[in-house]
């Protein structure tokens, strides 16, 4: 290949990838734009900008202030640690149907939450007994994993597997013995609900955080990507690759969890549906992840507030609704494998 058709490709590689983040950012905003304007009590467009910043306390500044405004940063930070989750364990675990929930994670924080409304325990209390619920799932798929043989994603899987069905039969057993009223919270919490949710600034802190230091390791994860032997034939530490990869995705995992209850099919779909569009280089797949994952849970998230308005449904109970045929059709129209082997251009 001579150097006028390497440039041409350079050319045409970098405008795809203008148009490709041009799109997501434009459909960030407008995800933005939406979960400010929609929901029980219309308010027009042009009067959202003033009520965010309106110093006066009035009904409809409240409403974007204090309910709207929290809620939409919730779902983009939720949405964006789920993509992001999913394309490391997709890469970690080398299969294609592997979401951010697969090693029990959810499940030991599904636990830590349902155990304080159980026990009628304030709901205070809950984002911290989720959080250290997820933890535990962590440290517990993690040291088993990677007892006496030694670690390895072959026993990490399926120590994941076993201890997310412990943790599913803990929480039939919860359901089951607690009253009807307590019963309807839980149901609530596990389908994943952002109306209570409001995203900090950590949680911010720590999607950049994760995002740079996955992009300093992009190319080992291109590497990964084609498999463990070939990563260590270029040089990549594999071992230290895949324990970065296990307490990143599980951190992300563990935050959102504990932000929104569990949403699911955002972790899967997502890094399936940008591979399709051409981004399976990790340096251009991890930061597309982390819009479009955002934007889909913020537009979701807008759509459950007002299809039966005034009540609500539980945003997971929507991803899923759309998730399972986007994920369907995204099988159905790809040529190409569903998890790609990474990028051929690798360093």
């Amino acid at each position: 290949m001579n150097g006028s058709s390497l440039k041409d490709q350079s050319a045409r590689s970098l405008r795809s990838d203008l148009l490709l983040f041009s799109l997501l950012g434009l459909l960030a905003v407008a995800g933005f734009v939406l979960s400010l304007t929609s929901g029980s009590v219309s308010i027009p467009f042009s009067e959202v900008w003033r009520l965010m910043f309106d110093s006066e306390t009035t009904s409809q500044s409240r409403i974007i202030q204090e309910l709207r405004l929290p809620r939409a940063l919730a779902a983009f930070a939720t949405g964006a640690m789920l993509a992001m989750a999913g394309v490391m364990m997709q890469v970690l675990l080398r299969n294609p149907l592997a979401d951010p929930y697969i090693l029990g994670v959810s499940g030991g924080a599904a636990v830590g939450a349902l155990g304080v409304i159980m026990l009628g325990l304030s709901a205070m209390w809950m984002p911290t007994a989720a959080f250290c619920g997820a933890l535990l799932s962590v440290l517990l798929v993690f040291g088993l994993a990677g007892r006496r043989q030694g670690w390895s994603t072959t026993r990490l899987l399926l120590t994941g597997v076993v201890i997310s069905a412990g943790w599913g039969a803990l929480i039939n057993l919860m359901l089951s013995t607690s009253s009807n009223q307590t019963v309807h919270s839980m149901l609530f919490w596990l389908m994943g609900d952002l109306s209570q949710s409001r995203g900090e600034v950590w949680h911010y802190v720590l999607i950049v955080a994760v995002l740079m230091l996955m992009m300093a390791n992009a190319r080992p994860l291109n590497a990964m990507a084609r498999g463990e032997l070939q990563a260590a034939a270029l040089g990549v530490d594999v071992r230290r690759l895949r324990l970065l990869l296990y307490m990143s995705a599980s951190l992300l995992t563990a935050s959102a969890v504990t932000l929104a209850g569990s949403i699911g099919f955002v972790g899967l779909i997502i890094p399936h549906a940008l591979r399709l569009a051409g981004a399976r280089d990790h340096r251009k797949l991890l930061p597309a992840a982390v819009l479009l994952g955002g934007s889909f849970l913020m537009m979701a998230d807008s759509l459950a507030r007002t299809i039966i308005a005034p009540q609500q449904l539980p945003v997971g109970v929507l991803t899923a609704v759309l998730g399972v045929p986007a994920f369907l059709l995204i099988l159905y129209r790809s040529r190409v494998p569903a998890f790609s082997a990474g990028n051929r251009d690798l360093p």
